[in-house]
């Protein structure tokens, strides 16, 4: 059975050998173009003048396209229709393309943008969440607002209140390969798109649209990323749109690669968001009553900030019940690049606020902050008749939490820990050190319902190989590895045995995004359905031949097992075809139990939930906030794991990576709407330096409860949010050097740090 067996990622020697193929490694034929876009130099305004006759003059320009040569604009949003490829003439942020470039090479490209002589009747920028609140700036009439109970009035009774404003920062995709995309003209007007997408359909729908094609006229081919987090599920849009536009104009192939520069200038990053609470508890810290205003900076145009918003509100409760809640959400529009998906999907912003608010409560009681935690936790496994509901109304039936941590308690030494940790802060007046342990529950569904269905195409050939193609997308994560294993096992063969093809539109068609966490969930059920058509098929055929019955036929080990005999699989194939039994089909699959009101903010948006938990050990100096991460235990629920090795990856990258979001990723804007940190030299992702040197990870094991495949759980974007335990570690070390509560902001650096600690103390 190749189900949960340790498999190492199928392209790994490819990667280390560097012959992974990506999508700047495809050769073209010679007379291909290289495109670059020329950018708005402010942050608002109109274009009052447009000079491009350097531009077409350069060495290698080959054509120049402004707003002007285009009848209608194309459009590269993958929601609301406001993203136009180029400036019509207004500016929105600083960035912001303005006209194309097609040269024979990619420099020549990017040389010639530079030459461009742009006038401009600047105004004034809507840069920050109070700027957009001031102008009421934003993309819905109102704040969306859910409630549960009364919370107003829970709180006013509650013996103890806490309240609070908490800032948490965005963060960069940094993938290793940047933003890029190819397009191959075909005959008879058809196009062949190639693209680091982690959404190849909407790719070929906004070709399609853009060129006036039928999305049949478009194939999309993704074979693999160098990494997505998000930020290939729609940023990808502008260049293949620019790319076909050019190719169908000129005839010839062309490619469009953003430099790294580029890449952090124009597209989006993580949601940053402030926000405000108020929480009314009792002496144990269990919470009465509670209410959240989330005041998110969604960027100029609205890409998917509805749906993010929408997640960190439906994860504002985290693994806590919370019987009187409102949650208040703003989405507010600014002139900066437009915020767009990242790893959990807002998940991790609703997420953090409510971990403050046990951290704030904690320390106003004067409790250990997992004591509190604990207090409010869901009940644990519920039947639906009884089962606690989160601030949306959906039961929680599966609650892990209890369970989870007691063991990570365990197993990390906590409680000794902790003590220890006391005792050293207190002979120690520089540096202190802080443990931290969190949850995590995160619900595993597209909240926009239509999106939870994929299909998946498998034929076996009469030789006994199988070629498998489904609808995700391989971005590092092992995603194409994990369903191989689930084809595998139908057949009873080898994984080795299936050929993984690139994720190709021609072949299977309305794919959802690789995202949500979903890719094994949904692409893992189509692939077996596909499979278990075609051995059901063979097993059909091999027992009427020997007379018994199809249920009895058996196929493990590489061999088809029948009336007591064995006959290796490639020969019943082989005799499957020349009896004229089809070895090919196509898999379906849709995410049932899901109903989903967005606007009253009830129902059930998710199959299912994944928990987790880590205890985070830092320590800080405080005469310079630099810190460190000196231990980190994680505990991570995965289902029944479909590859164990792969898993565990997953889990600690998301990990360092959470962490990096909550302590040394900083985006900064200048006073001009300038993203100042936008190269490596100014950002700073966490290097292997940053890696805990004590780095226990395990897997918690237990299968679903819902019939997911192999009984598994998804593993792409829960873990991120253990990374929130280092930012608690961080406070609790803060609140070691003085009475008052640190209200660290995210991300921790240095500076915050320091700042929390002198307030700690009471100097400011």
């Amino acid at each position: 059975m190749s189900m949960g067996k340790s498999l190492p990622h199928d392209a790994a020697p490819l990667h280390v050998t560097g012959q992974a193929r990506y999508v700047d490694d495809i050769p073209l034929p010679g007379n291909a173009l290289h495109l670059a876009f020329g950018l708005s130099t402010i942050a608002r305004g109109r274009v009052t003048a447009l000079d491009l006759s350097a531009v077409r003059a350069a060495p290698g320009v080959v054509a120049v396209y402004g707003p002007d040569d285009f009848a209608e604009m194309p459009d590269c949003s993958p929601s609301a229709h406001d993203e136009p490829m180029l400036s019509t003439g207004e500016v929105f942020y600083l960035g912001m393309p303005l006209f194309l470039v097609a040269a024979d090479s990619h420099l020549a490209a990017r040389r010639a943008a530079r030459l461009a002589r742009v006038s401009y009747d600047a105004a004034a920028a809507i840069l920050t969440v109070d700027d957009a609140l001031a102008a009421n700036s934003r993309f819905e009439d109102g704040p969306v607002i859910w409630a549960k109970g009364d919370a107003a009035r829970a709180i006013d009774a509650s013996p103890h209140v806490v309240d609070g404003r908490f800032e948490v920062g965005g963060q960069e995709h940094f993938y290793l390969e940047g933003q890029v995309a190819a397009c191959l003209p075909l005959e008879g007007g058809d196009l062949l798109i190639h693209s680091s997408t982690q959404h190849p359909t909407e790719i070929q729908h906004k070709v399609a649209h853009a060129l006036h094609l039928p999305m049949s006229a478009v194939r999309v081919e993704v074979r693999r990323m160098g990494g997505g987090f998000g930020g290939k599920e729609s940023q990808g849009n502008a260049l293949a749109i620019a790319c076909a536009v050019v190719a169908a104009r000129t005839g010839r192939p062309a490619k469009m690669r953003y430099d790294r520069d580029d890449d952090m200038m124009i597209t989006g990053k993580r949601h940053d968001l402030r926000i405000l609470y108020r929480a009314g508890f009792d002496d144990q810290g269990r919470i009465t009553g509670l209410e959240f205003t989330h005041l998110f900076r969604c960027g100029w145009a609205q890409d998917l900030s509805l749906p993010v918003a929408d997640r960190a509100m439906l994860h504002a409760d985290n693994c806590y019940h919370l019987p009187h809640i409102r949650i208040e959400s703003h989405r507010l529009k600014t002139h900066t690049q437009s915020a767009t998906a990242f790893r959990g999907f807002g998940g991790p912003q609703g997420m953090v606020g409510i971990e403050r608010v046990m951290d704030h409560i904690a320390h106003t009681l004067g409790r250990d902050p997992l004591e509190v935690r604990r207090a409010n936790f869901y009940a644990g496994m519920q039947t639906p008749a009884v089962a606690q509901s989160t601030p949306y109304f959906m039961p929680v039936e599966d609650f892990a939490g209890h369970e989870i941590v007691a063991a990570l308690a365990a197993s990390s030494d906590y409680a000794a820990r902790r003590a220890a940790i006391a005792a050293w802060n207190a002979t120690s007046p520089i540096l202190k050190r802080g443990i931290a342990l969190t949850p995590v529950k995160f619900g595993i569904s597209f909240t926009l319902t239509h999106l939870n269905q994929a299909g998946a195409l498998v034929h076996v050939y009469q030789d006994g190989s199988i070629h498998l193609n489904h609808g995700g997308t391989e971005m590092g994560q092992g995603l194409f590895q994990k369903v191989a294993q689930v084809a595998a096992g139908v057949f009873g063969v080898d994984a080795a045995q299936i050929k993984i093809t690139a994720t190709d539109t021609g072949k299977v068609p309305n794919t959802s995004a690789t995202a949500a966490s979903s890719g094994s969930d949904l692409n893992g059920m189509a692939t077996q359905a596909a499979c278990v058509t075609i051995r059901d098929r063979m097993a059909d055929f091999i027992a009427g031949k020997h007379q018994v019955k199809p249920d009895t036929v058996r196929f493990e080990g590489g061999m088809v097992r029948v009336a007591g005999e064995s006959y290796d699989f490639a020969r019943v194939a082989m005799w499957a075809y020349q009896a004229r039994v089809s070895l090919s089909s196509t898999g379906f699959y849709a995410t049932p139990k899901l109903q989903w009101d967005r606007k009253a903010g009830k129902g059930r948006p998710f199959l299912y939930f994944a928990y987790g938990a880590a205890v985070t050990e830092v320590v800080i100096d405080t005469l310079t906030g630099e810190n460190r991460i000196l231990r980190a235990d994680l505990l991570h629920d995965t289902g029944a794991s479909l590859n164990p090795a792969l898993d565990i990856g997953q889990v600690e990258g998301a990990y360092v990576q959470g962490a990096g979001w909550l302590t040394t990723e900083e985006l900064v804007w200048d006073a001009k709407g300038r993203l100042t940190t936008h190269a490596p030299s100014t950002y700073k992702i966490p290097a292997f330096s940053d890696r805990p040197p004590v780095f226990n990870v395990a897997l918690w094991g237990r299968p679903n409860r819902e019939d997911t495949v192999g009984k598994s759980k998804a593993v792409g974007e829960p873990p991120f949010m253990l990374g929130i335990s280092v930012l608690h570690a961080l406070s609790e070390a803060v609140a070691a050097c003085g009475p008052a509560y640190p209200a660290l902001d995210a991300p921790a650096t240095p500076e915050r740090v320091l700042a929390a600690v002198a307030r700690a103390r009471g100097d400011v």
